[in-house]
């Protein structure tokens, strides 16, 4: 019964990592380790779980029955043992977040290195993208991103305060082909945008007029998703772009970009924290919620 549920978990950090190393990563053994006891656990189901290459694993169809059917009770049983590290007196354990980029606030913000300094027992390990993640199948315990984004079966408390985007460009790109007066003028100038990946259409620039909502389309010049690659376009003259106030605040403060259309550019809710509502926050998530909440009741 014992090797049964260690295969299993070794199985689960498998379909999860997409590959030997990796899951052995996450679990503090070899590949080679992961590889010998996922292969015991096969032998003794019968069937093949995985279909291996010499670069990546994947699943088979009944690997992907036995993942579905056998991921949601590992996640309860690891809740339910951390659940135990409560009765110590100080959080502590590894706290996996998936953060967005453009989270400046939190990333680069008071919040995150005074949680790091209040509670020493707790190790974080965050990976910062530029969209949205599965954090379920991901294995992280929490994310953060804009509150728009977040399914609605998650539970959500506010990280940061309102958020504003700002269309910015260069100052000589402004002398060259000057400021647009109306975001429908954007049709005329070189753009910086922003999308997922490939297969998503770039996103489209929103503006509030008159108290209604509206967006531009036009043709990018450039499209990304790497938003560090956005202002050094924009630092450079190559373009006007989108982006997170606070992102680029900095920038505009030194004179190296110059807000544009700012009166259609109007607040709203930013980012959130966010969990799965069936599982147990663990310790030490719990206490970044905290933390999170009496800093915004300071």
């Amino acid at each position: 019964m014992d090797d049964d549920l260690d295969g299993i978990a070794t199985f689960v950090a498998v379909a999860q990592a997409k590959g030997f190393r990796a899951a052995g990563t996450r679990l503090g053994v070899s590949g080679s380790a992961v590889s010998q006891a996922l292969r015991r656990l096969e032998e003794r189901l019968g069937v093949a779980l995985v279909q291996r290459t010499t670069r990546s694993v994947r699943l088979t169809e009944a690997g992907e029955r036995l993942y579905a059917s056998v991921r949601p009770a590992l996640d309860e049983v690891r809740a339910a043992v951390l659940a135990v590290g409560e009765m110590a007196d100080q959080p502590r354990g590894t706290l996996r977040l998936s953060v967005s980029g453009s989270a400046e606030s939190f990333l680069r913000g008071p919040a995150l290195e005074g949680f790091v300094a209040a509670y020493p027992d707790v190790r974080l390990d965050i990976i910062v993208g530029v969209g949205t993640t599965d954090i379920v199948a991901g294995g992280y315990d929490a994310g953060i991103h804009l509150g728009e984004l977040i399914d609605q079966d998650m539970i959500a408390v506010p990280a940061s305060g309102q958020q504003r985007l700002v269309v910015v460009g260069a100052p000589a790109y402004l002398a060259r082909h000057g400021a647009p007066a109306h975001p429908r003028e954007l049709t005329a100038h070189a753009c910086i945008s922003w999308h997922p990946d490939l297969a998503a259409i770039p996103y489209r620039w929103e503006f509030t007029e008159d108290g209604h909502d509206f967006s531009v389309a036009f043709e990018a010049r450039v499209v990304t998703n790497d938003i560090p690659l956005m202002v050094r376009l924009a630092r450079a003259g190559v373009g006007l772009t989108m982006l997170m106030e606070e992102v680029v605040r900095p920038l505009i403060e030194r004179g190296e970009l110059v807000p544009v259309l700012e009166e259609f550019s109007t607040p709203f809710p930013g980012f959130y924290l966010y969990y799965p509502h069936r599982r147990h926050a663990s310790p030490a998530l719990r206490a970044l919620i905290d933390y999170l909440l009496r800093m915004r009741q300071a």
